[in-house]
């Protein structure tokens, strides 16, 4: 998967799994290689896969994908149809290894309380501006 689509994955279950370490560290290094603009890092951290700024219907399903992922451990037949029309096989795989690596990332980074990085946005940063 492209960068920004990852980053799009990553992010969106950082924030979903409230780790504010591994999804500020995402944040301050890849976020802007990533090309996501302030308004997408917002929306991916408290916002909708229906919010303006995500024009590109593969973004917004991955979004989709992400949030069914982390509600039900599952994805429904109709968006997983939808997510065929898009990805092929190995980018949907992808999708929900990456989601999975990341959860488990998340939970053990919460768990053992990691110090957040210097430096690395917070996530009053984005959910008060």
């Amino acid at each position: 998967m492209p960068l920004r689509e990852r980053e799009v994955v990553v992010l969106r279950t950082c924030a979903r799994c409230g780790c504010e370490y591994e999804w500020g560290v995402h944040v301050m290094v890849f976020a802007e290689r990533a090309e996501l603009s302030p308004a997408e890092v917002t929306s991916l951290t408290c916002g909708s896969p229906d919010d303006p700024c995500w024009t590109a219907g593969r973004e917004a399903m991955l979004i989709r994908m992400v949030d069914a992922l982390h509600d039900s451990c599952d994805v429904d037949d109709e968006p997983w149809r939808s997510a065929q029309e898009l990805l092929d096989e190995r980018q949907l795989l992808d999708v929900l290894l990456l989601c999975g690596w990341y959860h488990a990332i998340c939970f053990a980074a919460r768990t053992a309380r990691v110090d957040l990085e210097p430096g690395a946005p917070r996530f009053a940063d984005i959910t008060s501006a």
